[in-house]
C-alpha cells in the first residue's frame, strides 16, 4: 500500500493512514486502501478488532481538494465513481463484524470528521480540532451528514455543519461524537487498550452485536424488539457450538 499503513498487534489490525505532509488528506488512493483494508480485516479470521488512526499530526484533513479539479460536470462518470468511493468508505464501518476503534488526533476535519464518528467507538485528544469547515470554502458537507445526524440530533448536527466551527475532545465527548477524550500522547495507547478488550471477546458473539446493534438502530420499537428476539433466538445455538453442551 501506497497511503495506509497495516500493521497487526496481536488480534488487533492497525491501520495508519500515511499521507502526514498532507493531514492524512483523502485522495482516491488513501481512500481505495482504507476500503480494502477493512474488507481485508474483516475477512481475516486473525483480525478481532480494528484500530484507525493518523501519521504525523492529524488523523484526517477532510478530502484533498487538489483532485477537486479533475471532478467537473464535463466527466460525470469521474464525479459519480468519487462520489460512490466516498459512500462506499463510510458503509465499510457498518458492514463489517469487526468493531473498529478510532484514534484521533490533531485536525479531523470535513470528511475527516465524517471518518472519525463513522467508527464503532472514538477516543479523541483533548486538544483535537473536529468540525465540518465546508461552508468557509463554498463547498458542502455532503455525505458526511448521514452519520452525523443519527449520533448528535438535527440541532446538533445543523450547528457543526452551518456554524462551520471545530470543536475541541471535551465537547466532542459531551455531544457524544467520541467515547474518551484524553490527553493527545494516551490516545493511541487508549485506543489500543479498549480493542484489545473488544478483542477478547467471541468473534461470533461480537459479529452479532454489531450486525444487531445497527440493524435496531434504524428501526422502530416493534421491528427492532422482533430483530432481538431473532438474535436471541440464535445465541442460543451458538453459545452450544462455542462453549459446549449447556445442561
Amino acid at each position: 500500500m501506497t497511503f495506509l499503513i497495516s500493521e497487526r498487534n496481536g488480534l488487533v489490525q492497525v491501520l495508519t493512514m500515511n499521507r502526514p505532509e498532507k493531514h492524512n488528506a483523502l485522495n482516491t488512493g488513501l481512500t481505495e486502501e482504507l476500503v480494502q483494508a477493512l474488507k481485508d480485516a474483516d475477512a481475516d479470521d486473525g483480525v478481532h478488532a480494528v484500530v484507525l488512526t493518523g501519521a504525523g499530526k492529524s488523523f484526517c484533513a477532510g478530502a484533498d481538494t487538489t483532485e477537486f479539479s479533475a471532478l467537473v460536470p464535463d466527466d460525470p462518470l469521474a464525479v459519480n465513481r468519487r462520489a460512490d468511493l466516498t459512500t462506499n468508505l463510510h458503509l465499510s464501518f457498518s458492514r463489517m463484524s469487526k468493531p473498529v476503534i478510532g484514534a484521533v488526533c490533531g485536525n479531523a476535519l470535513g470528511g475527516g470528521a465524517g471518518l472519525a464518528i463513522a467508527c464503532d467507538m472514538v477516543v479523541m485528544a483533548d486538544d483535537v480540532r473536529f468540525g465540518y469547515p465546508e461552508l468557509r470554502h463554498g463547498i458542502v458537507a455532503a455525505v458526511v451528514l448521514a452519520n452525523l445526524v443519527r449520533q448528535v440530533g438535527r440541532k446538533h448536527a445543523f450547528e457543526l455543519v452551518s456554524m462551520a466551527d471545530p470543536i475541541d475532545g471535551q465537547r466532542a465527548l459531551a455531544l457524544g461524537l467520541a467515547n474518551r477524550s484524553v490527553p493527545r500522547e494516551k490516545v493511541l495507547e487508549v485506543a489500543m487498550e479498549m480493542a484489545s478488550r473488544l478483542a477478547q471477546w467471541s468473534p461470533l458473539a461480537m459479529e452479532t452485536t454489531k450486525r444487531t446493534f445497527h440493524r435496531v438502530s434504524e428501526l422502530p420499537l416493534a421491528q427492532a424488539l422482533d430483530v432481538g428476539r431473532d438474535a436471541n433466538v440464535m445465541m442460543r445455538g451458538f453459545r452450544k457450538t462455542s462453549q459446549g453442551a449447556q445442561p
